[in-house]
């Protein structure tokens, strides 16, 4: 969430204004937060008043009282209605507030100053490409005609049971994502991320943590009985399970990692990626996610990358960073850089990892500080996450790039390569 004081102000409305124009967002709330910058300040103005009359009445009626009660008695009726009055503007004050927090809620987090502007993902800029297109002897196959072929992965029977988008996993490729999970959070204990196995049900508080709630209502799965809301990611349980609390110092940077299932409603995405791994209602993924001091937060988004990249490396895999434009920027990030890797059998990029800086706008909406030391006032940490990445994806993409000519498996390699056997 931004900084209210920011909508308080005209040069914060200007800076909030400058952000919504690059992420090509609508700035009609900005007309709703002036008309409430200008009763809260007719509010505030006439309870000055209003008091300043009330401690004058009220001085008066101590000298008079004793010599002429009568008027005491008049002048004391006008301090109760100027009371009655101030705590009528009261009330509305504090309407007004909260209206700024329900604005405060949907506004987007203020992009970095070197986001580059764009409109869509075809306006992202490549930070740089890690290893070489791969080259076949042989025509390839896209992941899911070779988990078809190869009876890897059930996705009739996914469908039959829970609708389009679903899908089974049989014997190899179960073994396959445990051995990649736990081979990505080895690798993130050794990057000093502490592993944690956290809730996949979480209230309507923490989505709104960081920020799924409530402009992304329709984006999740929702247990409306019992008011709980499936994890879209698990950044949410994550970030939120630090809510509400105030870090020593000297606990910062706090790097913490899970395996998570996630639960996406992929609304809007009719007809895209309906066959496979790469959009479905449901899979598996490795979270990191950082709690640091706010003069670090950009050389700790650098280091974030490097964390996400090793898996990819390690298998293998081609990947490029991407650094995403202003209009293709999530509502929470203040800058987030993507890691697509190159699927042979899709013949394009995918993203499998997104890393993002939120600075503090998570950590205020879930009010999460640390104790500084320097001013012993209690300031808002800054919140970073990326995948480390998703399992279902990364499947898809070791089936496209170690398939061989006689539509099987290298399986070996892949196994080599993640140090476990899988066969």
């Amino acid at each position: 969430m931004i900084d209210s004081a920011m909508v308080k102000s005209n040069d914060g409305i200007e800076k909030i204004k400058e952000s919504l124009v690059k992420r090509n967002h609508a700035t009609d709330m900005l007309k709703e937060i002036q008309s409430l910058n200008e009763k809260r300040s007719q509010l505030i103005q006439s309870s000055e008043t209003l008091s300043s009359m009330r401690n004058k009445i009220s001085k008066e009626i101590g000298t008079i009282v004793q010599n002429d009660p009568a008027k005491a008695e008049v002048l004391k009726s006008e301090v109760r209605e100027i009371g009655e009055k101030l705590s009528v503007e009261k009330e509305e004050l504090t309407k007004v507030e909260e209206s700024y927090r329900d604005i405060l809620l949907y506004l987007p987090n203020i992009l970095d100053d070197d986001v580059p502007i764009g409109s869509n993902e075809n306006d992202n800029i490549v930070v740089r490409m890690e290893g070489d297109i791969p080259q076949y002897s042989f025509s390839v196959k896209p992941h899911f005609e070779i988990a078809e072929n190869l009876g890897l992965i059930d996705f009739s029977r996914g469908v039959k049971l829970s609708g389009s988008r679903f899908y089974i996993y049989n014997d190899i490729i179960s073994r396959l994502e445990r051995a990649l999970i736990d081979f990505m959070l080895k690798s993130h204990r050794a990057q000093g991320y502490s592993e944690k196995s956290v809730p996949f049900l979480v209230s309507d508080q923490a989505m709104e943590g960081t920020g799924q709630l409530p402009k992304f209502s329709e984006d999740f799965y929702r247990l409306e009985k019992d008011n709980l809301n499936l994890i879209p990611t698990g950044e949410v349980p994550l970030t939120n399970m630090f809510g509400d609390e105030i870090f020593a110092e000297s606990d910062l940077p706090l790097y913490v990692t899970a395996a998570t299932p996630c639960f996406r409603k992929e609304a809007g995405s009719a007809g895209k990626d309906t066959r496979g791994l790469v959009r479905v209602h449901q899979f598996q993924k490795v979270e990191l996610v950082k709690f640091v001091l706010p003069q670090n937060s950009s050389a700790e988004l650098a280091t974030l990358i490097d964390h996400a990249e090793v898996i990819l490396k390690k298998l293998g895999l081609t990947y490029r960073i991407l650094l995403l434009c202003s209009g293709d920027t999530g509502f929470s990030s203040a800058k987030t850089y993507d890691i697509e890797v190159w699927m042979p059998g899709l013949d394009r990029w995918l993203e499998i990892s997104s890393c993002s800086n939120f600075r503090d706008f998570q950590a205020r909406r879930a009010g999460i500080r640390y104790k500084d030391h320097k001013s012993g006032k209690n300031t808002l940490v800054h919140t970073l996450n990326g995948s480390g990445v998703a399992a279902g994806r990364l499947i898809a993409a070791l089936l496209e790039y170690y398939q061989q000519s006689d539509g099987t498996i290298n399986w070996n390699e892949i196994e080599t390569r993640i140090g476990t056997s899988v066969q």
